[in-house]
């Protein structure tokens, strides 16, 4: 069972105005609902709820939701945030059967020295950041490694890669890409400017024999024999 214990308090008056003292009171509305159960509607303290929130298991940790006195097991569903000020205004979570499998938004960590893609002043370019897993809840894990060590210039890592742990499953296709080795603008232009160079001294090589060639031609005189001088 999780460790994490958040204690609320039932939010009995509903509406924005109700919603609005508690955030000038430092707490934040909420619900908890699933599991076929009656929605519970609550407040929490702001410091509580962000250190719930903010352990390694991050936004995935398992919490035990202290409703009026009793203990119910879930998860963080949605979040939500002031457009302008980014404040938690409102939390969702949903209850969870601990024998039942969640899914999830894992965060993806690039791990390894990609030697082949830095030897030649390339950059490893991540393009995906989480993967959306199945897991049973005391499994879900807090972070996915991805070895990038093998990566070359123009290669890829894919979703098949990962090294899932045990208990967890994906249902992402196994070739969406995760991380590429690309080689960086500042290098696509220096090789752009060598070629360039290169072409232009090629061209000057060819314009030299051209002219050395028009000059034996124009050179060449034909010699005839002097008459005798009787």
């Amino acid at each position: 069972m999780a460790d994490l214990v958040l204690n609320t308090e039932e939010k009995k008056e509903l509406g924005s105005r109700s919603s609005r003292r508690l955030r000038r009171d430092g707490r934040v509305p909420g619900v908890l609902y699933g599991l076929g159960e009656d929605a519970l509607v609550f407040s929490v303290d702001y410091t509580d709820l962000r250190g719930a929130l903010t352990t390694e298991a991050g936004l995935n940790a398992l919490i035990q939701i202290n409703v009026g006195g009793s203990n119910q097991l879930s998860i963080l569903k949605t979040l939500q945030r002031h457009p302008v000020k980014n404040e938690v205004i409102h939390v969702d979570f949903v209850r969870v059967d601990p024998n039942q499998e969640l899914a999830v938004e894992v965060r993806l960590k690039l791990e390894g020295d990609a030697k082949k893609v830095t030897d030649e002043n390339g950059m490893v370019d991540q393009t995906m950041f989480s993967l959306s897993v199945l897991s049973l809840p005391q499994a879900i894990p807090n972070e996915l490694i991805v070895d990038v060590s093998n990566l070359e210039i123009n290669s890829s890592v894919r979703v098949e890669d990962i090294k899932l742990p045990e208990g967890v499953r994906t249902e992402v296709d196994p070739e969406e890409t995760v991380a590429v080795g690309t080689v960086t603008r500042s290098t696509m232009e220096s090789i752009a400017a060598e070629e360039a160079a290169e072409m232009g001294l090629l061209e000057d090589g060819e314009d030299g024999e051209d002219s050395g060639a028009e000059g034996d031609d124009s050179g060449e005189t034909e010699e005839t024999p002097a008459e005798d001088s009787e």
